[in-house]
């Protein structure tokens, strides 16, 4: 029994359809996240890339069709049933969306706030852990997000995002805006903390570097569905976007930084 949970999707979508009044996002889209895989998501503008992320979390409900995440049916979820599933996922969007009236250390411990009761030096413990673990220095924990970098905003982000230990982590975009050496780096503390912590995660990105460097599988959206595969099979198929996409001088570049 423990062997057919372990194989089966982590997140499984059938038939989903997104329409914006009379304009349709996805059609008919089906989706399956390994346990245990990083997958990368890209497309175009307009494919709905963080739509989908949206949907799969609960900030946005999809037209029609089936969302499962950690075995739940979520479009059957009470609001005690999604408060549960969503202790069990951190997301990290965008620059970190921390709060701006809070310390990196109050950041942290907003999800242990909200879904625990923690003794208060627990709490502080548990919180240097985190911000250790992304690469935060100590002292980081006292300021306020408008005193960090942008990197250090994420690093604070990703901490945040991993507070009550989640199975599944998903990550909007988390290299964009940082230097070259900045998101290598990044990228090597998601591979890092993901084969340490036995995470699955998904990662919505348009950085080709990322999706070579700690990609499983990537999932493209076109034709308002998705096609899922590695990297060098995706690079075989002859769609006109993905082609272009994977063949482009900057895909070239990825692909020479990270292996033949």
């Amino acid at each position: 029994m423990e062997a057919d949970i372990a194989d089966q999707p982590i997140i499984r979508i059938r038939g989903l359809h997104t329409r914006f009044g009379r304009q349709v996002v996805h059609e008919d889209l089906d989706l399956d996240v390994r346990r245990g895989e990083v997958i990368g998501v890209v497309g175009g503008s307009g494919t709905g890339k963080s739509v989908l992320l949206k949907e799969i979390i609960g900030l946005m409900a999809p037209a029609a069709g089936t969302i499962e995440v950690l075995g739940e049916d979520t479009g059957s979820l009470t609001t005690t049933g999604w408060e549960a599933l969503r202790r069990r996922w951190g997301v990290l969007f965008q620059d970190g969306a921390l709060f701006s009236s809070l310390t990196v250390a109050q950041n942290v411990q907003v999800p242990m706030r909200e879904a625990t009761d923690l003794p208060h030096d627990l709490m502080d413990e548990l919180t240097r852990v985190k911000i250790g673990m992304v690469g935060l220095p100590h002292f980081a924990c006292t300021r306020f997000p408008s005193q960090l970098s942008g990197g250090m905003r994420k690093r604070a982000g990703l901490a945040r995002s991993l507070a009550l230990d989640p199975e599944l982590l998903f990550l909007d975009e988390p290299t964009a805006g940082l230097d070259p050496i900045g998101a290598a780096a990044f990228d090597d503390l998601i591979r890092g903390l993901q084969q340490s912590l036995g995470l699955t995660v998904v990662m919505i990105t348009h950085d080709l570097d990322s999706l070579a460097a700690i990609c499983d599988r990537i999932a493209v959206l076109v034709d308002r569905k998705v096609v899922v595969d590695t990297m060098e099979a995706l690079m075989d198929m002859d769609h006109p976007w993905i082609r272009s996409y994977f063949h482009g001088p900057r895909g070239r570049a990825a692909r020479r930084s990270h292996g033949p």
